[in-house]
């Protein structure tokens, strides 16, 4: 049985152009980028040119680039790395918004454990930061405020023009992990310090990613060696992967738009189908977000026990990150945005690409339905 994959907001398929880009250099072009001799200088162009197609993809300056293992480390740089820099600047407050990702949250609630002052800003209903209560929160010895660009669960698209004005003002860091909102968004390094990228939600291979370190933005390193990466992030270039991350996100980005269009039309037919074959089903995050997502709440149904019949069935959905699945908690999103634990059982994130079609929409339509029908008879 041929797969309905709903899950894009856990990863993409690799792109071709990304695939053809990195096959050189997982064959004979192995050279270690750091090296002077021709196979080092090969490397190190390659590396380069991709360090300028990510550049030019978010308006950064190529040497504002930070290649990483991922989101993940990028995460942990831009919150430890400069909450470090800042406390030798007696800033010790780290404020992050509720609904971060774990790779933000964790690394928080760890300085916090270090004596760093920690602050969670929340967010209302329809899951949106709220920025007055950030205002609040941030005060002239706050080293780091961290909203993400959109949200990985319920695809809310978040106040970042206001978000780095109020950490600006109070002269603090201010950091966003774009790594869901650069799949259909067009984010701006400009207006933040600090930007998360990843390749794998963009067409591009597993276990790389970048860090924006805008000019004269200051970052303790995590880790400490080489001295790669003006001496913010040493170890061994990841060549392949690298090239394969310039490739994905120079072709995603030339063809977002387009991809956007089409699918939140598609995310509009499933939405419309299901709300109007299910009864006490909601919607969360409606009000703005990101064009291929559809983040249910199902009445009445254990949202696990969904997902494992629609995998039966072939289609690949989540309750949430893929970071997260199979903890015992609901969703921290959801308890953010108010939504009772019991609700949050019945969680069904749906996210669209640009592989999805019509009849995959359709087939995912009729399975939900028939799952929900299987659960709430039991």
């Amino acid at each position: 049985m041929d797969t309905v994959y709903l899950d894009y907001a856990a990863t993409t398929p690799l792109s071709e152009p990304a695939r053809a880009a990195m096959d050189p250099f997982l064959r004979d072009r192995f050279g270690n980028a750091s090296s002077v001799h021709a196979p080092g200088r090969e490397a190190r162009k390659a590396v380069d040119e991709a360090r300028e197609r990510v550049a030019a993809a978010v308006g950064a300056r190529p040497d504002e680039v930070v290649f990483t293992s991922g989101g993940t480390e990028s995460d942990n740089l831009a919150i430890k790395g400069a909450a470090w820099h800042g406390r030798e600047q007696g800033r010790d407050g780290v404020v992050v918004s509720a609904i971060e990702h774990h790779a933000v949250l964790d690394p928080a609630k760890w300085l916090e454990r270090q004596g760093h002052r920690l602050s969670v800003v929340g967010v209302d209903a329809g899951g949106f930061v709220k920025t007055d209560a950030l205002a609040s929160a941030v005060d002239a010895r706050t080293a780091i405020v961290s909203v993400m660009w959109a949200n990985n669960e319920v695809g809310t698209i978040q106040p970042i023009t206001e978000a780095a004005r109020i950490a600006r003002e109070a002269g603090a860091v201010f950091h966003t992990d774009a790594v869901q909102g650069i799949v259909w968004l067009d984010v701006d390094a400009s207006m933040v310090d600090l930007m998360t990228l990843s390749a794998h939600k963009i067409g591009g291979p597993k276990g790389v990613g970048a860090l924006i370190v805008r000019r004269g933005v200051k970052v303790q390193p995590l880790l400490h060696g080489g001295g790669q990466e003006r001496e913010v992030r040493s170890g061994t270039y990841n060549v392949a992967s690298i090239v394969g991350f310039g490739a994905a996100i120079e072709h995603w980005v030339d063809k977002r738009a387009a991809w956007a269009s089409q699918v939140a039309s598609l995310r509009d037919r499933l939405q419309q189908r299901l709300t109007t074959m299910l009864d006490r089903v909601r919607v969360q995050g409606e009000s703005g977000r990101l064009p291929n997502n559809l983040h249910l709440i199902v009445e009445g149904i254990d949202g696990e026990s969904m997902i494992l019949l629609l995998d039966a069935s072939g289609i690949a959905t989540s309750q949430g990150s893929a970071c997260s699945s199979g903890a015992a908690e609901p969703s921290h999103v959801l308890a953010a945005m108010g939504v009772s634990r019991d609700l949050a059982k019945g969680a069904l994130r749906l996210t669209l690409g640009p592989q999805t079609t019509g009849s995959d929409v359709d087939r995912a339509a009729e399975a939900i339905i028939a799952s929900v029908e299987r659960l709430r008879a039991r």
